[in-house]
């Protein structure tokens, strides 16, 4: 079931997430409903947050084919190395891309969704993924990292597109 996006500023995207106490079921059904509305969107990673589910749970696909689905619960960044600038993109923040610079490499502990420990190295693209989609979990936008200036016209051009379409 595709599951409603929030956008910003919609200030639920500012919740922070809490911990999955217990992967069951139910907390299955979300996964899979996230990665439907994922793709659908179509994208590469969607937290928990952006959907209106404020338990930390993310998942991501970078791949262009969706054969590499990855599903992160309770995620935590154990190693960080080096810097990586990206240009970054979000469903929360449709149509409106900047460079965000993040760690390059980093090492995730995170449980699956048979709530298993597992670890994850990832790299480029994949690492800023990740570390963007934590940030939901966090209450954090990727426009959060970038000026006050920048912010201040995203905002504007927002208010410019809802005015247009009342």
């Amino acid at each position: 079931m595709k599951l409603p996006i929030l956008h910003y500023p919609d200030k639920r995207l500012r919740t922070i997430a809490k911990e999955v106490s217990k992967v069951d079921d139910e907390t299955r059904l979300l996964v899979k409903n996230m990665f439907e509305t994922m793709y659908d969107a179509p994208g590469i990673g969607l937290a928990a947050t952006q959907v209106d589910h404020h338990e930390r749970i993310i998942v991501i696909d970078i791949t262009n084919d969706k054969s590499n689905p990855i599903c992160l619960i309770n995620p935590e960044i154990i190693e960080k190395d080096g810097e990586i600038e990206w240009e970054e993109g979000c469903l929360s923040v449709p149509k409106y891309y900047e460079s965000v610079k993040r760690a390059n490499k980093i090492k995730v502990r995170a449980l699956n969704e048979m709530g298993e420990t597992y670890e994850i190295e990832a790299d480029e693209l994949l690492s800023v993924c990740i570390q963007h989609e934590m940030d939901h979990l966090n209450g954090i936008l990727f426009v959060d990292h970038l000026s006050k200036l920048k912010q201040r016209r995203l905002l504007e051009k927002l208010k410019k597109t809802a005015k247009v379409k009342n």
